[in-house]
């Protein structure tokens, strides 16, 4: 494959969200063949399965974004040690209808920012629940619990260079991941 279409889910909605910044940076460590797009969910309705026959036009969207990438990037906040609703809402919408979900086989990594000490890692260990079940093959190593402090990002936004050691090993490893799930 010449280029892998990378699925990028922010699950925060927030203006000045550490985890966007998190998926606007840390995909600067990824080699050419990648190609990451973030995909919008904060426009997406409450999903209703009364709504499958005739989704919004927004979910119609998110589907087929999520269908035409070889792979997902999970970039997710924790609230009340869990997934955002917004995350969650944007997972129900495109694994619906039963017997027609888009997360279907895709390979995904997950990742998340915080100020606290353990990062997101309960919001990634739920994440990781709802898409095992899902049918998603999740790279399980390395973890990334990654706690938001100076020297996380650099003046420009990028990751910073106590933290980028880290990051591209991990970056490395989900780019591997990737090519053998799609071989």
């Amino acid at each position: 494959m010449s280029q892998y279409q990378i699925a990028v889910v922010v699950g925060s909605l927030r203006r000045e969200s550490f985890n966007r910044k998190m998926a606007d940076a840390i995909v600067k460590l990824a080699p050419a063949d990648f190609v990451f797009k973030q995909v919008q969910i904060g426009d997406l309705p409450l999903y209703n399965q009364d709504d499958d026959g005739n989704p919004a036009e927004s979910v119609k969207r998110l589907k087929a974004e999520i269908l035409a990438a070889q792979g997902l990037l999970f970039i997710t906040a924790e609230y009340n040690r869990s997934i955002p609703g917004v995350l969650k809402n944007a997972i129900d919408h495109a694994s619906r209808p039963y017997g027609q979900s888009a997360w279907v086989g895709k390979p995904a990594g997950v990742l998340g920012v915080s100020v606290g000490a353990a990062g997101t890692a309960m919001a990634q260990q739920h994440l990781h629940n709802v898409l095992s079940y899902l049918d998603v093959p999740t790279l399980g190593q390395p973890e990334a619990f990654i706690q938001n402090k100076d020297g996380l990002f650099d003046e420009a936004g990028n990751i910073g260079e106590d933290s980028k050691k880290f990051l591209q090993n991990w970056m490395d490893t989900y780019v591997a991941w990737v090519k053998k799930q799609n071989a």
